[in-house]
């Protein structure tokens, strides 16, 4: 960077490009914003292969190759990194609050989740992001399996139909208790220990608070995190509230529901066990997942780093995120934001501070219509991408029709026309004439010819004599007309 010459930025500009388009493709693969729709969608299959699309695999393909491709990317392109997984993780998270389907709650959370790994890769936190993709995948498979096993036992994805099964499923109950618990990232202050989800968010937001002590003017990267855990801490105990506390809503699914068999709930206490532990060192040992991440860390992803075009923005080393005046702060805030989002899950829906879930549709309509129509995305890419694209290719198929098909078939009535003309004036009257004169005069000779086989001896003989004569006058006499060389 010393050696950069300021007038001459030439050759950063063109990294950005590279970094953001390489960056494109993340977005899509890992649903982040504004390329976001798709995921939730994408859930029709049975819940065992959402839970490894969802947690582990596909989806988290995109960042994954944004830590891969992380030493490519210049300060610049990290901060619109930052910026998308900011705008999603909040997007998703918001979204996650009014939905319904118990599948779909998650399929929103996993897109907020993955806008965390890439807030924390933009910010430069590349152990913290890759660490929380680690963990995300724990924690997350189980909430699925644990949807997958409620939805075995009630027959529905509609939480509002559910309601009790506690005490009908308490081997899912308890496992999602810890799921969410994992996602929220509960565990004690500062000191631990903690679910998984502790380790790896609280290092996010510890490197947002050290990057943002280092760019005051992105005070809002510093934040978005801290608030994200208090909507995730919400739409969670949310969903676990609705799900297995209180009583149930439909009387009849709950005297149907049962636990699932072994075969599924062995699985999610596996699952469970991980998602709790999958963030401590193995006792007596320093061997944990950060240690082996430090030692895959690419080259060149540790050092304090300042952009070019953007002289202001500093990307901090992240070893300093860990500093006393950075983790304190950030732990306590982490805490106190999912505290208080699992108080506010708890008095609603558990408490019934609201009577009825109706009721915070009433006190809030349009924030309830907002969010429950999704941000009005699906609508909004309906009218500038969905309506216009049918509309041109409107046109164009009337243009097809109307255009292109009446020049084909003009000219097609052209070249039948043509050919008529050609077929009465050319080929029947000179072929077809040529053709059938030289006929009949072949024949006509034939017949001619024929008169002259008489049958008669004397007839021949006098012929043969004649021809011999004509032929001995013709090589006596024409050797003297035509004389040869």
């Amino acid at each position: 960077e010393g050696n950069v010459d300021p007038e001459n930025n030439a050759g950063q500009w063109l990294l950005l490009v590279a970094g953001i388009g390489i960056f494109c493709g993340c977005i899509g693969k890992s649903a982040q914003f504004p390329l976001h729709v798709w995921l939730p969608d994408a859930m029709e299959g049975p819940t065992p292969v959402s839970a490894l699309v969802h947690s582990a695999t596909m989806v988290a393909a995109g960042v994954y190759l944004a830590g891969r491709f992380f030493p490519a990317f210049s300060p610049e392109a990290l901060l619109v990194i930052a910026y998308i997984g900011c705008i999603t993780l909040f997007i998703a998270a918001t979204i996650a609050i009014t939905a319904t389907d118990i599948k779909r709650v998650l399929a929103y959370s996993t897109v907020s989740q993955l806008g965390y790994m890439m807030l924390s890769l933009g910010l430069g936190g590349w152990v913290a992001g890759m660490f929380h993709l680690i963990t995300h995948a724990f924690f997350k498979s189980l909430l699925f399996m644990c949807s997958g096993s409620v939805i075995h036992g009630v027959h529905t994805n509609d939480m509002t139909e559910m309601g009790g099964l506690r005490k009908k499923m308490p081997v899912t109950a308890y496992t999602m208790l810890v799921g969410c618990l994992a996602i929220i990232g509960a565990g004690i202050p500062i000191i631990g220990p903690g679910f998984s989800g502790y380790y790896s968010k609280d290092a996010i937001i510890e490197q947002a608070f050290s990057f943002g002590s280092n760019n005051p003017q992105h005070v809002i990267l510093q934040w978005a995190p801290v608030v994200g855990a208090l909507i995730t801490a919400f739409y969670m105990f949310r969903l676990w509230y609705m799900t297995f506390a209180g009583k149930p809503r439909n009387q009849d699914r709950y005297d149907h529901a049962h636990e699932s068999p072994r075969v599924m709930t062995a699985p999610l206490v596996l699952l469970a066990v991980f998602a709790i532990g999958v963030g401590w060192a193995v006792p007596g040992s320093d061997l944990k997942v950060t240690n082996l991440l430090e030692q895959s860390r690419p080259i060149g992803t540790l050092n304090t780093s300042h952009g070019v075009l953007l002289p202001d923005l500093t990307i901090p080393n992240e070893h300093d995120s860990h500093n006393p005046e950075f983790k304190v702060p950030a732990g306590w805030a982490a805490f106190g934001t999912a505290a208080l989002g699992v108080l506010l899950a708890t008095v609603i829906y558990l408490l019934r501070g609201l009577k009825t879930s109706n009721e915070l549709k009433q006190r809030f309509p349009f924030p309830h219509k907002f969010l429950w129509n999704k941000w009005w995305f699906d609508e909004l890419y309906w009218a500038v991408l969905v309506a216009p694209s049918m509309l041109l290719a409107k046109w164009i198929s009337k243009f097809d029709l109307g255009v292109i098909d009446s020049i084909i078939h003009g000219s097609a009535a052209t070249s039948k026309g043509g050919s008529k003309i050609v077929d009465a004036v050319f080929d029947r009257t000179l072929v077809d004439g040529t053709a059938n004169g030289l006929a009949r005069g072949t024949w006509d000779l034939g017949l001619w010819l024929r008169k002259i086989q008489s049958g008669n001896l004397r007839q021949y003989v006098m012929l043969i004599v004649i021809s011999t004569v004509v032929l001995f006058a013709a090589a006596s006499y024409l050797p003297l007309i035509i004389p040869f060389q």
